[in-house]
């Protein structure tokens, strides 16, 4: 039987332009389906048989535009892993800017040229490929160190929400350096989930591409928990790299995309502490996350 091809979904309410698009991917060995609004492309997802690997949408479409649209796609679990793009002829930096803030994957303005198209659908699907060989790869290497799994908990229970923070030692690889609560009660060694999530991230990345702050959302569907994972790293010449290295990490019940951004700014903080050595509680930053994850951003 041969291997499917990757399914493109294009949501744009300019015939043309789907068309084109259409044929173009097609061209290049992609399965493609079509919405004309966010309304039919929600519909649509509903029925197909297969989830899309890319999501390219048009932001101004009658009944439901490309803002609410990606507004759905990320607050949906089963939807919101995947790759989205705004194709749109709006180029101002306030559109560009609110498009980015809502954390869509990429913005590709109108005209754009076939070889970016492509050069961006294939480097996204290559990058979800490889966050789902993580995903899968990480439930065997955290198997050695489950007990029991027991029932999924509601999110609203605070208490199940862990931070922690692991740095890279030349020697030891991750070491744990910090966590809270301190008593929180896990069916998982937190230790080694830090090590492991380290690890796994990282081959994501590439540890030598660690020098600008990295995030990422992962279903860690072993312990039926999300982590949120930060990477960071300072100057240090003590290191072989010169660089010191370190994650900021969150796991909770759930998790979702829009609440990611957010402890991506409260992460940020902890990060601008840690890379000026002054000394902060884990604590505080703790209350505000479990906080933040009980709380809806978007009613």
């Amino acid at each position: 039987m041969s291997e499917k091809k990757p399914l493109i979904m294009i949501v744009e309410d300019n015939k043309d332009i789907v068309f084109n698009i259409k044929l173009t991917l097609e061209f290049n060995n992609y399965e493609v389906i079509s919405a004309e609004n966010g309304k039919e492309a929600l519909d649509k997802l509903k029925k197909v048989d297969r989830l899309p690997e890319i999501i390219l949408s048009d932001i101004m479409m009658p009944e439901m535009d490309g803002y609410d649209f990606f507004k759905y796609i990320s607050e949906d679990h089963k939807l919101n892993m995947i790759p989205f793009i705004f194709l749109t002829a709006r180029t101002s930096p306030n559109d560009v800017r609110f498009g980015k803030m809502l954390g869509v994957d990429d913005y590709l303005t109108k005209p754009f040229e076939e070889e970016d198209l492509l050069a961006i659908i294939a480097g996204k699907i290559n990058r979800r490929k490889k966050i789902e060989s993580i995903n899968q790869n990480f439930q065997s290497l955290i198997s050695s160190i489950q007990a029991d799994l027991g029932p999924s908990i509601s999110r609203e229970d605070k208490n199940l929400v862990l931070l922690l923070i692991v740095f890279w030692d030349d020697l030891s690889g991750p070491l744990l350096k910090d966590y809270f609560p301190k008593d929180i009660k896990t069916s998982y060694s937190i230790k080694e989930i830090g090590q492991q999530l380290f690890q796994a991230t990282v081959s994501i990345y590439g540890q030598d591409n660690i020098t600008k702050s990295e995030g990422i959302l992962l279903n860690i569907e072993n312990i039926q928990k999300f982590g949120y994972i930060f990477f960071d790293s300072y100057p240090d010449s003590s290191t072989r790299s010169k660089e010191r290295q370190y994650m900021i990490a969150v796991i909770s019940p759930n998790i979702t995309y829009f609440q990611s951004l957010k402890i991506k700014e409260i992460f940020e903080k902890i990060s601008n502490l840690i890379k000026n050595q002054e000394k902060y509680k884990l604590k505080t930053y703790w209350k505000k996350i479990s906080e933040l994850l009980s709380t809806p951003i978007v009613k």
